[in-house]
């Protein structure tokens, strides 16, 4: 991990305190995390009410960039040009390096039609089914840890060799058995987990983004 990584991991911590005990587990998270998409992963998202919008949150920190300029391979900047000699250099001032995300809260049509059609618990299964290739990563966001269709997702990612990062309240629920890396936050109040849950994911984010993209260190 470079130092830069382990900066945003200090920092959090610095800032909540509270957090200390989950030290080890963030560096986990984000060595997970950050090896899935080395080796060409993408990270799938689910919650519920709060939760579902930390999951849309997230994907806009992670698709884009965040807190560096996350600029173009030089390969795709040449096949650009090749390709599009008159937009290349729009092309390349604006877009930027993603890190693939699906918010499985976010596909209306999808999850209504399988909710109405099949059984609303398995929305997210079925997505993880769909999407879930083996060196993924599901962030299963649960309050409690026991949201069942949260379960369901994080039961079939484990079925079909996708890794599963959870974040918790307290306990960790049914979620904790289900977990390579549990991050479960030191509150059993719903709205203090949320208040929790946010800065932690934004260090996820930005861990991350210091892995793929940040200045490589000798």
């Amino acid at each position: 991990m470079k130092d830069s990584t382990q900066k945003e991991i200090n920092t959090l911590i610095d800032r909540y305190p509270c957090l200390e005990p989950l030290r080890v587990r963030f560096a986990e998270s984000v060595e997970l995390l950050s090896n899935s998409y080395r080796q060409g992963g993408k990270t799938l998202i689910c919650g519920n009410g709060g939760s579902a919008a930390d999951g849309m949150h997230m994907v806009g920190e992670l698709m884009k960039g965040f807190a560096l300029e996350r600029r173009l391979p030089e390969t795709l900047q040449a096949e650009l040009r090749a390709r599009f000699p008159d937009d290349a250099a729009y092309y390349i001032a604006n877009l930027q390096g993603a890190l693939p995300a699906i918010s499985l809260s976010g596909e209306i049509s999808l999850t209504t039609a399988y909710g109405n059609d099949r059984t609303a618990d398995l929305v997210f299964a079925q997505q993880v089914l769909g999407y879930g290739r083996p060196g993924d990563v599901l962030l299963a966001i649960s309050t409690s840890g026991n949201s069942a269709n949260v379960v369901h997702a994080a039961r079939v990612a484990k079925a079909v060799g996708v890794r599963v990062v959870s974040l918790t309240g307290r306990s960790g629920g049914r979620l904790a058995e289900l977990t390579d890396v549990l991050l479960d936050v030191p509150s059993d109040v719903t709205y203090q987990i949320q208040e929790l849950h946010l800065p932690v994911y934004h260090m996820l984010c930005l861990a991350v983004e210091q892995e793929l993209f940040g200045t490589k260190e000798k």
